[in-house]
């Protein structure tokens, strides 16, 4: 016992010893570092940072209405100086390797000087791979210098589109200011079509990353394994109503010509195909837009940025001639059986106002079918300038229709008070009104509210705002969240809209002005107009539904500087439709195959 006891004791000696050398060694390597070496350690803590790296999302992207891509993004790297680390002594050569002119970099700089020094600024986007691979060889001798892997659109899904998608642009400091804390610099904004419209939804929520970075601004690490990084969101990809296939098609239809053609589902006001030719590539504005060729754009004659479809105003000829049927009918001034005998024309005072041609008695069908100008000229005189204005600005004339487009023009419908203001108080004679019952004179509509008309025509007084976008797709049931416009009605007698309808049926169908576009497997209405050009050869004008039982498409064609709407722009038309009827039964073919 004596000797067990004598053990333990040694034993318990032998750990204190153990415990209370390993507590002395630790104070003591506490005391170097934290007073013998402590400069040492604040030098080498110093040299190291944290610094947060942005990391922007990518741009929703367009599907068409049957989820086929039309728009997407693709990788592109970008190369950016950070001012504040910079050595401006390799300005040359790092403009040689660029492959741009001497002071490019410095006119780069001062276009973004104001901010801190130490945000990185965008010098050329798009930049070459080889270039890259030349920055990681030299980047040790290259301070202040990087690259960044950004996304750029992606425009080689077969359809153009330019003024439907429209295009973004580096923020400037204007719009700096008014959208400060959601965008910073270099960040990319929509500035036409609907990259503008739907900026909210397109640009997502961006996210950061923190690395450790040392003196020269190396990037040695992550911070915290990276669990406060933040992730960024990518935009909402939008689904558009347009159909890709008909879409092809009038831009093949409109190549080499000037004009635009809109065509909507009149049920719901959705467009299934938008164009305004001339357009210009979108490629171009992916990457980096050089100022040649954004000035080639503007002072280009034919005007390819200009949106016709929206915005150029036209007087819309005979196309407009079911409309002041309509306000007759409506105003009880004629019915379906009143007539008017047209001998070539219609007399007015001592001016003779010609006609088409003999169309001997005329009711409102036959007027509309084969055109009759002097039914009008009658009708329009009966029926008096502010009641034809009041009725055309019900059916979207004279004002925006509110398509989600970011532009737009009003058109003109004259009334009292437009003659009074042009010509002066009771100095314009009734004589001014035989032109708008034709469709000409001061009367000046676009292409989308043609078409909005002719929607309400064909389902019977209702239609829905003209839009482009259908909706969103959720992230992350990329569930369609549809957006809502507002519904678009006239109060009309269905009788009477019959009656508008049957004489546009038989302009196709019948003995009138565009036979030549007859189908047998489609019944379309339609309606041929001219519309007169001071400068040069009328414009070619055409409206039309279809199929006249059930319609499934409206169009409106106009295209400037051919002549007649029968033999230029109804054939458009026809193969839009065409185009369209079978695209969506392909697809509900493809729908039902699908579902077994």
């Amino acid at each position: 016992m004596p000797e067990q006891s004598f053990h333990n004791v040694d034993r318990r000696k032998i750990i204190f010893s153990v415990i209370l050398i390993f507590f002395a060694v630790s104070v003591f390597q506490l005391f170097k570092m934290q007073i013998l070496e402590q400069v040492t350690y604040v030098e080498k803590s110093s040299e190291n940072s944290v610094r947060k790296i942005t990391l922007k999302p990518p741009r929703g992207i367009f599907f068409d209405r049957n989820f086929q891509i039309l728009v997407s993004n693709k990788p592109s790297y970008s190369l950016q100086i950070i001012p504040a680390n910079y050595n401006y002594s390799i300005t040359p050569m790092l403009e040689k390797v660029l492959g741009v002119e001497p002071g490019f970099i410095e006119k780069e700089l001062k276009k973004r000087a104001g901010y801190s020094r130490y945000l990185p600024r965008r010098i050329k986007r798009g930049i070459d791979f080889n270039i890259v691979a030349w920055i990681e060889e030299n980047k040790s001798f290259l301070p202040g210098v990087e690259y960044v892997v950004e996304m750029q659109r992606d425009y080689s899904f077969g359809v153009n589109g330019a003024h439907i998608f429209g295009y973004t642009r580096e923020i400037n400091r204007e719009q700096l200011k008014k959208y400060k804390g959601i965008y910073s610099l270099g960040d990319y904004i929509g500035i036409k079509g609907i990259e503008k419209t739907y900026e909210d939804y397109l640009r997502g929520e961006k996210g950061y990353r923190l690395v450790i970075v040392n003196s020269q601004q190396k990037i040695i690490g992550s911070f915290e394994n990276g669990r406060k990084d933040k992730l960024p969101r990518k935009g909402y990809d939008l689904v558009l109503s347009i159909d890709w296939q008909t879409q092809r098609k009038a831009e093949q239809l409109f190549k080499n010509k000037t004009g635009s053609l809109v065509a909507l589902n009149p049920k719901n006001g959705e467009i299934l195909a938008f164009i305004s030719a001339p357009q210009y590539s979108l490629s171009k504005f992916s990457s980096v837009t050089s100022k040649k060729f954004v000035k080639s754009l503007i002072n280009d004659p034919s005007k390819p940025l200009f949106n016709r479809a929206t915005s150029a105003i036209y007087p819309p000829g005979s196309t407009i001639k079911m409309l002041v049927g309509l306000i007759g009918l409506e105003s009880g001034v004629i019915n379906r059986y009143s007539t008017v005998n047209c001998k070539g024309g219609y007399q007015y005072g001592n001016r003779f106002f010609k006609c088409h041609g003999v169309h001997g008695v005329t009711n409102i069908e036959k007027a509309i079918e084969q055109s009759c100008n002097t039914f009008f000229y009658k009708l329009i005189l009966d029926i008096g300038l502010d009641r034809y204005a009041n009725v055309f600005k019900q059916f979207g004339f004279g004002e925006k229709t509110g398509v989600d487009l970011s532009e737009e023009s009003r058109g003109i419908v004259p009334d009292s008070k437009y003659y009074n203001k042009i010509y002066g108080e009771h100095k314009w004679s009734r004589g001014n009104l035989l032109s708008l019952g034709i469709g000409q004179g001061e009367l000046s509509v676009t292409t989308l509210q043609l078409a909005q008309y002719i929607a309400l025509i064909a389902n019977n007084g209702k239609t829905v705002q003209p839009h482009v976008v259908r909706g969103y797709l959720t992230p992350d049931t990329q569930e369609l969240i549809p957006f809502e416009f507002k519904d678009v009605s006239v109060n009309i007698k269905q009788e009477n809209l019959n009656i508008i309808k049957r004489g546009m049926y038989k302009v196709v169908n019948g003995n009138g002005t565009a036979t030549n576009i007859k189908l047998p497997d489609i019944k379309i209405a339609g309606k041929t107009g001219t519309s007169q050009n001071p400068h040069g050869k009328d414009h070619a004008l055409f409206v039309a539904f279809a199929p006249y039982e059930n319609p499934q498409i409206v169009v409106a064609v106009m295209v400037e500087n051919v002549g007649f709407g029968s033999s230029h722009a109804a054939p458009i038309a026809q193969k839009i439709i065409q185009t369209y009827l079978k695209s969506q039964k392909e697809n509900l073919i493809n729908e039902s195959l699908t579902l077994r």
